[in-house]
């Protein structure tokens, strides 16, 4: 019952934000590199602080670091929805909020500096990687439950390393998100505010979990986002493109405005290969050595991403990418 009434909450805060995003025109206008044609509200990834807002209220003695951090994340990434900010004030907000949690996580007795210095690295990437990914109707959301359906799966059966409704709260955010936005016509994009936030809370997650069970491995719960971007990256060094400019290289991108395949099933697609990669992380769990899996899950994933040459070969439609 509290699950369902946390659903109502969470709609009607939504659709209170949706009624201040028209009046003040926070909107996503489209232009030639979007996945979109119509002007839909930007922003609705919200929910998922409100989500965190509600968790803290319960539970403010368990999460306070946690909060403030999101919390930054979420003014500075809600401003740059809204007017675009340079990248060192957004930078600076992400490390003062990883900086909050690795404190209350201890990260420094733990591992030490160095080791430290490359969660920060990671974390960050991981960050800015979940935000780039962000860019059709329903990728975001399915996504995401995928992922915290992983965690919340290993928090219950293999692993216990934080209560059950810290992962259930950004899931129930993520259903009504869902409801908005994977659409034909989304009603709203998560923005900013909404993939910054909610890969900030799935990092925290992860990280507690590698703390809690010695292993790396939990990782792979990002494998696909991972391979997408780290080879995208690489794709547009090649092509001597400014990798924080916007742009189409995206294979979600090129099968969606290339192939025309609809967003719902793209979206669809990315989470099933990453629900088939929690399966197959599941079973070898224990079985075989980390190294092997990490090869097991990673080399058919390259070969995946790899496939978008071929097709962008063989394909007779227009040149996409940078202009």
């Amino acid at each position: 019952m509290e699950y369902i009434l946390l659903l109502l909450v969470f709609f009607i805060l939504l659709l209170i934000y949706f009624k201040i995003a028209y009046k003040y025109n926070i909107v996503d206008k489209p232009n030639f590199r979007s996945a979109h044609v119509d002007v839909t509200l930007r922003g609705g990834g919200v929910i998922f602080w409100f989500a965190a807002l509600f968790y803290f209220i319960q539970n403010s003695s368990d999460n306070y670091f946690f909060f403030i951090g999101i919390t930054i994340l979420s003014i500075v990434s809600f401003w740059d929805d809204i007017q675009s900010l340079p990248n060192k004030i957004r930078l600076a907000a992400h490390f003062i909020a990883f900086t909050l949690v690795f404190y209350d996580l201890q990260l420094i007795t733990i591992y030490g500096f160095l080791i430290t210095l490359l969660f920060y690295i990671v974390a960050i990437g991981i960050l800015n990687a979940y935000n780039f990914m962000d860019g059709i109707n329903g990728i975001t959301g399915l996504y995401t439950l995928v992922v915290l359906g992983s965690l919340l799966y290993v928090n219950t059966y293999l692993y216990y390393f934080i209560a059950n409704d810290f992962i259930i709260y950004p899931m129930l955010a993520s259903v009504v998100f869902l409801f908005f936005n994977f659409r034909k016509k989304a009603k709203c994009f998560a923005g900013d505010v909404g993939s910054i936030s909610i890969a900030f809370w799935i990092i925290y997650l992860l990280i507690k979990l590698i703390i809690a069970s010695d292993s790396y491995l939990w990782l792979l719960f990002l494998a696909v986002y991972g391979i997408e971007t780290s080879f995208t990256i690489l794709h547009r060094l090649y092509l001597k493109e400014n990798i924080f400019e916007a742009h189409s290289w995206h294979f979600y991108q090129i099968l969606s405005k290339v192939f025309k395949f609809p967003h719902q099933l793209t979206s669809v697609i990315y989470a099933l290969l990453q629900l088939l990669v929690g399966i197959v992380v599941f079973f070898l769990d224990g079985k075989l050595p980390q190294i092997t899996i990490w090869f097991i899950v990673l080399i058919p994933l390259m070969g995946l991403y790899l496939t978008k040459f071929y097709l962008l070969k063989n394909s007779e439609k227009i040149k996409i990418g940078k202009a």
